[in-house]
């Protein structure tokens, strides 16, 4: 199979099947709180997924699976072919490097001693050319070149996901996952991301998995949603057949009371500065 890793921009991953299938996944914390009940997804390869939910019904539980940052009571995770949920740690490289994650604090995610350079290159290790890749990665995310010397603190709140995002990319990942990542912003500043978002996963032949609350912002970015309540999934398929005609219940009662990122563009005040401004001082 040839990755994204080894083919030019633009070139989807070849292989059978979905690039992330999960069956029966269940997980249960102590106390018997049951945070997933037998879901069970793919995740087409090349393609964009919504998540969607309110808080509490499993999102993020979910995405910790998928990672291996966490492991499940029962259910199965296949990563292109080989299950990675009843693997060690120290087997895990091959998912560290072809699946990684934005999460919505980047000041949680981001280590405040750290100068961005070494942020962004910190998945890479010892391999050459180094330099060269973040100067790549800071162009990609359109932020200055002087930027890479500088600590995140002295970064808006854009800015510093503009800079987990390129972090992210650095190890020229097959799949991206995208954590309430632009909840955390404000309006504006979140379409900007959202486009950025888009725009690199295009470029770059990205599998997008992008987790959120808003159903309007899910819209505009996938093709695909599955819909979350209590543990479960509901209801899944493409965007505009969920959206258009929802089966169940809750997804009818979540896309009546779903504002839409365009109404609230609508309402915002005029920007005072566009993102990506120069670094703060």
């Amino acid at each position: 199979m040839t990755s994204t890793a080894d083919s030019a921009a633009g070139d989807v991953a070849v292989g059978d099947g979905p690039i992330v299938a999960v069956r029966d996944l269940a997980r249960t914390y102590r106390g018997g709180v049951h945070a997933l009940r037998g879901v069970s997804l793919d995740v087409p390869r090349g393609g964009k997924l919504g998540i969607v939910g309110e808080s509490g019904s499993g999102k993020s539980t979910l995405v910790r699976l998928l990672a291996a940052l966490d492991r499940p009571t029962a259910g199965t995770i296949t990563f292109d072919g080989t299950r990675v949920d009843d693997r060690r740690d120290r087997d895990l490289g091959f998912l560290r490097r072809r699946l990684q994650i934005v999460f919505q604090d980047p000041m949680g995610s981001l280590d405040p001693r750290m100068r961005v350079r070494d942020i962004i290159s910190e998945p890479l290790g010892r391999t050459r050319g180094r330099d060269e890749r973040v100067a790549e990665l800071l162009e990609a995310v359109d932020l200055p070149a002087d930027a890479g010397g500088k600590h995140p603190h002295r970064f808006s709140g854009g800015q510093r996901q503009r800079i987990s995002i390129a972090r992210a990319l650095a190890p020229r990942p097959d799949v991206l996952i995208a954590d309430e990542a632009v909840s955390a912003l404000d309006v504006l500043v979140r379409q900007q991301i959202l486009d950025l978002l888009t725009r690199l996963v295009d470029e770059y032949a990205l599998t997008l998995v992008f987790v959120s609350h808003d159903l309007g912002v899910v819209r505009k970015v996938c093709d695909e949603v599955a819909v979350m309540r209590r543990g479960e999934i509901v209801e899944q398929g493409p965007v505009d057949t969920v959206y258009d005609t929802p089966r169940h219940e809750y997804t009818r009662e979540l896309i009546a009371a779903a504002p839409t990122l365009h109404g609230a563009l609508s309402t915002a005040p005029p920007p005072t500065s566009v993102e990506p401004a120069q670094p703060e001082s």
